[in-house]
């Protein structure tokens, strides 16, 4: 494979025939329309997880038996006559974060006990209602507190482009399931790069919301408001269908507005816009750790300015600036909840040494300062806004590395392992704290067939504009 600005292969769809060559939109008018059944696509996806999923760990839990019940039951509605849901017969996974009901939830942890679910949680529950099927539960890493998807509950999950290489994290497995054509798209969820991480690994378009358009369950126990579920599919258009069911819900407690044009999807369709769009490699971890590009994420960011500016939009640098204090406070606040999780007698002893390390240091940490490091925050929240607001999209790296390799990150120390994170993926959780909505999407691929791609920040509510840039530089 040549390398340069092109999108990654994908492994689920080439060459791909049947089933396995659509794109999730047209698998969906094909189900809607009867052309295909729900039942041979919950058969084809399966078959697949059987054949890859043991190479590539993608799933802890598949509920073969319940997803074909499932299957046989949209049939039988849509011979009926009854209208298909916006997702009527889709396959799909949710990460073992999310409760499905009758599935255990593990978290990614051998400290929780393996209870099976009373009811879907909220995320789930919106899908199920569009009418997706659900196929399993996908690998995260414990408590989803780290960039790469390893625990101690299953196998770790592997890149397809390379599975000796991490597909990231948290949405490491349902990533690697959708890169490998085991899903047609995932739901994700994302709190500091969770669903751009993934994506960006294995050559995906990743979004991650504005805070509050999704249901992601978070609740209270996200101190930061930092969580917001989003779509991982091959193209924007399948990235904003999944999104479009997402919201499809009323969702009272959401904070931004509906696309002002119709639909998510038709604003990818349409792939219409010109916009202002400022360029920065400015993190702020840069304050505490070194950060640097490896020549592949600057390769990249160069074919994503190549591409926006032969689409026609302004590209011009961005010089933002960040609070110094931004390293301590978002780690504070991201650990914080480690502190009060439900573990039973003697469970510490089971979680994975990160989580036990941080654990530890959030327990040591008083209300004032958990107080203090959520106002420094919200300081950079509005400043940062502020900044940004100059542009209509502001463009980064995802990524400053290329995929990393299984077992990269833990050396013994915690804090080393968290710095490694935070070298790795230095331009995301910024977005988390500010709220702003984001898309990642592939752009470059390497020598070696490794993916590579660029972050676009849009104002508040823009995911819409987001997916048409993304729409005029995808497939």
């Amino acid at each position: 494979m040549p390398n340069g600005p092109a999108v990654p292969p994908r492994p689920g769809t080439l060459p791909g025939e049947g089933i396995g060559a659509l794109s999730a939109l047209a698998l969906r008018d094909a189900l809607a329309r009867g052309e295909v059944s729900a039942r041979e696509a919950t058969e084809y996806f399966l078959g697949r997880i059987e054949a890859l999923n043991p190479e590539l760990g993608s799933f802890i839990t598949v509920t073969a038996d319940t997803a074909l019940a499932e299957a046989r039951q949209a049939d039988d509605a849509l011979a009926a006559g009854r209208p298909p849901g916006i997702l009527h017969g889709m396959p799909l996974a949710h990460k073992d974060l999310t409760d499905v009901a009758g599935v255990p939830t593990t978290m990614g942890s051998a400290a929780v006990p393996p209870v099976p679910a009373g009811a879907d949680g909220p995320l789930p529950a919106v899908l199920r209602a569009a009418g997706a099927i659900s196929l399993g539960k996908t690998q995260v890493p414990e408590f989803g507190l780290s960039s790469y998807s390893e625990n101690l509950v299953a196998p770790p999950a592997r890149n397809p482009l390379d599975p000796a290489l991490s597909p990231g994290g948290s949405s490491g497995g349902s990533a690697a399931a959708v890169a490998a054509g085991m899903l047609p798209f995932a739901p994700g969820t994302d709190g500091g790069g969770s669903v751009r991480i993934p994506a960006a690994a294995t050559g995906l378009v990743g979004l991650k919301p504005n805070r509050g358009r999704v249901p992601s369950g978070g609740g209270q126990r996200d101190l930061g408001q930092f969580v917001v579920a989003g779509p991982l599919a091959r193209t924007a258009a399948d990235a904003a269908l999944l999104l479009d069911a997402m919201v499809a819900e009323p969702n009272h407690h959401a904070t931004s507005a509906p696309p002002a044009a119709g639909s998510f999807l038709q604003a990818a369709l349409r792939a219409e816009g010109r916009f202002r769009i400022g360029v920065s490699t400015r993190s702020p971890f840069e304050s505490r750790l070194d950060i640097a590009l490896d020549p592949a994420a600057v390769l990249a960011l160069e074919a994503g300015i190549v591409a926006l500016t032969g689409a026609g939009h302004e590209v011009s640098e961005a010089d933002v600036h960040y609070d110094e204090r931004y390293p301590e406070a978002f780690e504070l606040v991201w650990t914080a909840p480690l502190a009060n999780i439900p573990l039973p007698p003697e469970g510490e002893q089971h979680l994975t040494p990160l989580t036990a390390g941080m654990r530890r240091r959030s327990l040591q940490r008083s209300a004032a300062d958990l107080a203090g490091a959520i106002d420094v925050l919200r300081g950079f929240e509005e400043e940062t806004i502020s900044q940004f607001s100059a542009w209509d999209m502001i463009l980064t790296p995802t990524v400053a590395m290329t995929p990393r390799p299984v077992g990269w990150y833990w050396s013994g120390d915690a804090a080393e392992d968290y710095a490694l994170q935070c070298q790795y993926s230095p331009f995301t959780s910024m977005v988390n704290v500010c709220g702003l909505p984001a898309v990642t999407i592939p752009v470059y691929v390497t020598a070696e067939g490794l993916s590579m791609g660029v972050q676009l920040i849009g104002q508040p509510g823009a995911e819409a504009d987001l997916l048409a840039v993304a729409a005029q530089l995808g497939p």
